[in-house]
């Protein structure tokens, strides 16, 4: 991957859906960095964001959490990981 590539994930506390998210995106990106000798942690940044925190956020995504985010809030999916759109964002990166 020529620059790192980044994603938030908006989720909020005692969320099943933001777990098993995170857990799956966690699994696809370890998959990922292993076929392709990728250093994990140097390549690929996860951020957190507590939708609940910020009432615009909570405005504009609510009903849709977790949500998961590319560069320049790109919307990659919504409730469940949709595997070959986040493949197809870290395409962009190699």
């Amino acid at each position: 991957m020529a620059r790192p590539a980044h994603f938030q994930l908006l989720s909020r506390s005692y969320c099943h859906l933001c777990d098993d998210m995170f857990h799956a995106l966690n699994e696809l990106l370890d998959e990922q960095a292993k076929v392709e000798g990728l250093s994990f942690s140097s390549q690929i940044s996860i951020e957190v964001i507590d939708v609940d925190a910020d009432p615009q956020l909570v405005a504009q995504y609510d009903e849709l959490v977790p949500v998961l985010l590319g560069r320049e809030g790109q919307v990659l999916c919504h409730y469940f990981l949709d595997i070959p759109k986040v493949r197809e964002y870290l395409s962009a990166f190699r």
